[in-house]
């Protein structure tokens, strides 16, 4: 956790476009919440030419909206400093005037979710969460960590 969901519409994103902006994402993240980069995941998704409306009519300019999961328990001002930086890397990445970019953060209970097969721990406790991992796990994500 979290997982951002960024999704192009009339716009192509190359490869390498993606992974920089995976990185800067997860960056973005790290540094807002002070969770490790290990809970990021971005997951792209292109919506083919003629599959996006709005109002009832087709859309043909270019837009990306990214949908984020978040655990919650972070504060207004963290939310408004994760959510105008990501608009930040996509404005930055794909040359897309603001008001072409759309950003929604959903919290989630840290309590009703797994990953790495474990139940994720409040905002601010990864460190006692990660102290009780088992030692292959630990490996796994120090690895992805740095």
């Amino acid at each position: 956790m979290p997982t951002y969901f960024v999704n192009s519409s009339n716009i192509k994103i190359k490869k390498n476009i993606k992974e920089k902006l995976a990185k800067k994402i997860t960056q973005v993240h790290n540094e807002a919440t002070g969770a490790n980069k290990y809970f990021a995941q971005v997951i792209f998704y292109d919506t083919k030419k003629g599959d996006h409306y709005m109002g009832g009519k087709i859309v043909s300019k270019p837009e990306v909206f990214i949908y984020g999961h978040i655990r919650s328990g972070r504060t207004a001002k963290i939310k408004n400093r994760l959510i105008t930086s990501l608009r930040e890397i996509i404005r930055k990445n794909t040359k897309l005037d603001k008001d072409n970019i759309w950003i929604y953060i959903l919290d989630l209970k840290p309590s009703q979710m797994i990953e790495y097969g474990e139940i994720l721990p409040q905002s601010g406790k990864e460190k006692k969460w990660f102290k009780n991992l088992p030692i292959k796990l630990k490996n796994r994500l120090n690895k992805i960590d740095n």
